[in-house]
């Protein structure tokens, strides 16, 4: 599926949900295409949608597809002028701007975002490069990482906000976290061991203790109700804004039923 197609079906048949990607490659589409279609997004939703975009990855796509995929510091320069061009394009009438390799002139964009602009999101792990681009044009930032890397992730991101002279409440944290959730902590368990052996990982020592599995999970979230609930608040107690999950293991609909009920307190406080 293409997500620009699925965003647009979903704004149909949702009212309140944010519409945007985690997080769409700067190389898949010209910027100022990617704006265009973010604002029309925007606007057939009443407001919600959310530029979500990093310097891109899965080198295996771009080659199937195509795509050139640049190495990663020109990916960089791609990912400054996108932010640029969509930036002027989503808060002005009119605009021009001349990258490193993207240029616009004159480049109309109505109608406009329903709220004057359209908020960004920067996915990637990057302490460097994409940390330093959150905070100079972000309002979110997704933290890629292991869980136990989020403290220096967060000291990183602070330096650059400082180095800037930006207040860390301005931008919203959070970290993209594999929930694996059932009715007991055993039977979550058992939804991972399958697929902790094409890994090279051994159940039983992963499992030893709760402690141990959390540490070599890495980004897994698991168990049931109430180790979920443990594991989430004590993610946020690190300082992060929000928290987001996929369910890649299960997602039958009980499974998202239980897994929405089981966050919504969570996080709660």
């Amino acid at each position: 599926m293409k997500r620009p197609t699925l965003l647009g079906a979903l704004a149909a048949r949702t009212d309140t949900a944010r519409l945007g990607t985690l997080v769409t490659g700067v190389t898949y589409r010209r910027p100022a295409v990617l704006a265009k279609i973010l604002s029309t997004l925007d606007v057939i939703s009443g407001g919600r949608a959310l530029l979500g975009i990093g310097a891109a990855w899965f080198d295996v796509e771009h080659h199937a597809l195509g795509v050139p995929f640049p190495p990663v510091s020109e990916r960089f320069e791609h990912l400054r002028d996108a932010l640029e061009i969509t930036s002027r394009m989503f808060t002005e009438p009119t605009s021009s701007y001349a990258g490193a390799h993207h240029t616009i002139t004159d480049a109309h964009n109505a109608p406009a975002p329903i709220h004057g602009r359209i908020p960004v999101m920067i996915g990637g792990g990057g302490e460097r490069k994409t940390f330093r681009l959150a905070a100079e044009y972000a309002d979110e930032l997704n933290a890629i990482c292991n869980f136990v890397e989020l403290p220096g992730k967060l000291e990183a991101l602070q330096g650059h906000l400082d180095a800037l002279e930006r207040p860390r409440t301005d931008i919203t944290v959070s970290t993209l976290g594999f929930l694996a959730i059932a009715e007991t902590e055993s039977e979550a368990q058992k939804i991972l061991e399958p697929r902790l052996a094409p890994l090279g990982l051994d159940p039983a020592e992963v499992f030893a203790d709760r402690a141990t599995a959390e540490a070599m999970l890495g980004r897994i979230i698991w168990g049931g109700p109430d180790e979920v609930i443990d594991q989430v608040r004590r993610l946020m107690a690190v300082g992060l804004d929000a928290l987001i999950v996929n369910m890649p293991f299960t997602h039958d609909a009980d499974s998202v039923a239980l897994a929405g009920e089981t966050l919504t307190k969570a996080l709660a406080g």
